[in-house]
């Protein structure tokens, strides 16, 4: 008998190759294709991760100049009721109201440049922890004339560490307890700096 002539010829392998005269090999990647990665469709396809953070309006940057000039000022006012002293004998709020005067010319430079300024970030979460560690300072410089350095020192360090820096409540707990130590040992013990005390 012959074979019926629409029958396709069989396929031959090729000498020395063990596969079957039905496999073929696959056809190459198409150049440009997929298989290049994400990184060949260009920064359109990185997603909105690439882009960076939204820029705030000249209302954001007035209202950020603000808040550090009613911030200083607050500070500053704490500080005067601790007593400046003299050149020769400075009172416990000389530092305290020089920094604090400091916040408030640094809050005026900022308002003056709010229309100017177009690096500056939108609010964010971020942005209100850096609120609360000025603000928590201010409160700290007010105070201190109270019940001496010791104890708002180190309730201002653990805040800082434990409830801003996300830290551990054992280690927030021990360099608090270590730094009102040192501070201590450096400017009442080290310096004899008049700042409030309890010990």
């Amino acid at each position: 008998m012959t074979p019926p002539e629409d029958a396709p010829p069989p396929e031959a392998a090729l000498p020395g190759s063990g596969a079957p005269p039905s496999e073929t090999a696959p056809p190459p990647a198409a150049a440009g294709s997929e298989a290049a990665g994400p990184e060949a469709a260009g920064p359109e396809a990185a997603g909105p991760e690439a882009a960076g953070p939204e820029a705030a309006g000249p209302v954001a940057n007035v209202v950020a100049a603000a808040v550090v000039v009613v911030l200083g000022a607050a500070a500053f006012a704490g500080a005067l009721t601790l007593g400046m002293g003299s050149a020769a004998e400075p009172g416990p709020g000389l530092w305290p109201a020089l920094v604090s005067a400091a916040l408030v010319v640094l809050g005026l430079v900022l308002a003056l440049r709010a229309r100017r300024t177009d690096d500056a970030e939108r609010f964010s979460r971020t942005s209100l922890l850096v609120i609360a560690a000025v603000a928590t300072m201010a409160v700290f410089v007010a105070v201190i004339g109270v019940v001496g350095f010791e104890i708002p020192a180190a309730v201002l360090a653990f805040v800082w560490l434990r409830f801003l820096g996300r830290e551990s409540w054992r280690m927030s707990i021990v360099v608090s307890l270590a730094l009102t130590v040192v501070f201590y040992a450096l400017f009442v013990g080290a310096l004899d700096v008049t700042i409030p005390h309890l010990f």
